[in-house]
């Protein structure tokens, strides 16, 4: 029996894990927005959760789930190939060993905080964003995705800071790092709405999706949906 798979929703998945991969390695650079400090993660790691809005949206929360556990394979695999790459001997007329280590090196406990945060922040993002698109019968989807973004990006920097700096860094400063990068993401997210619009309606367009009725599985890691 052949099952037929959806060529964009293909694409949105791909589109998803690069986008997750590219934050992670742009997150070893802090950057300065305003007077506020971030890794360089914040340029692109919100148009993950963009496209998790859009996956949701348009061919429902099951489907989401696949694509947030597919990034979450991809990323590990990136960081065990990153780090077997690290501890394979470099070539003598190779100079770069320190630099390539840094880029793509990280600590066990950044590597979990990182993995951990994603996964939190992912499911509730796309749950939130299920759940009230059944409790709203499809409307306001503008409402939803800005409520759903911000809830996953602020469960993403409580987790990831938490548990990369705790006890290293005041409780006073996580607490802002917290806050900024929740506020940064969303505002992120808002700015870009308009667009996001748009390419929502042009899916579902394209793949005639009109109606709500994606049912919201209340345990993301059951493989079945709940009616």
């Amino acid at each position: 029996m052949k099952t037929r798979v959806s060529v964009l929703f293909m694409f949105a998945g791909i589109l998803f894990a690069i986008c997750l991969l590219i934050a992670n390695i742009l997150a070893t650079k802090i950057i300065l927005i305003g007077s506020w400090a971030a890794p360089a993660g914040v340029l692109i790691f919100p148009i993950a959760y963009i496209l998790n809005d859009v996956i949701v949206e348009v061919w429902g929360y099951d489907k989401a789930r696949l694509i947030i556990w597919a990034g979450f394979a991809v990323n590990l695999l990136a960081v065990l190939f990153f780090s077997l790459a690290i501890v394979v001997p470099a070539a003598p007329f190779w100079t770069n060993q320190d630099a390539f280590a840094t880029i793509l090196g990280s600590t066990p406990r950044i590597i979990l905080a990182s993995l951990m945060a994603y996964l939190i922040g992912s499911f509730l993002n796309a749950y939130v964003m299920s759940k009230m698109k059944v409790l709203m019968k499809g409307k306001e989807f503008s409402v939803r995705a800005i409520l759903s973004t911000l809830v996953g990006e602020t469960a993403d920097s409580l987790i990831f800071i938490t548990i990369a700096f705790a006890g290293n860094l005041p409780v006073n400063v996580l607490l802002i790092m917290i806050l900024t990068q929740a506020c940064i993401k969303t505002v992120y997210e808002i700015i870009v709405l308009p667009l996001t619009i748009v390419v929502v309606r042009w899916v579902k367009k394209i793949e005639g999706v009109d109606s709500y009725d994606h049912h919201v599985s209340y345990n993301p890691f059951r493989t079945k949906q709940v009616d």
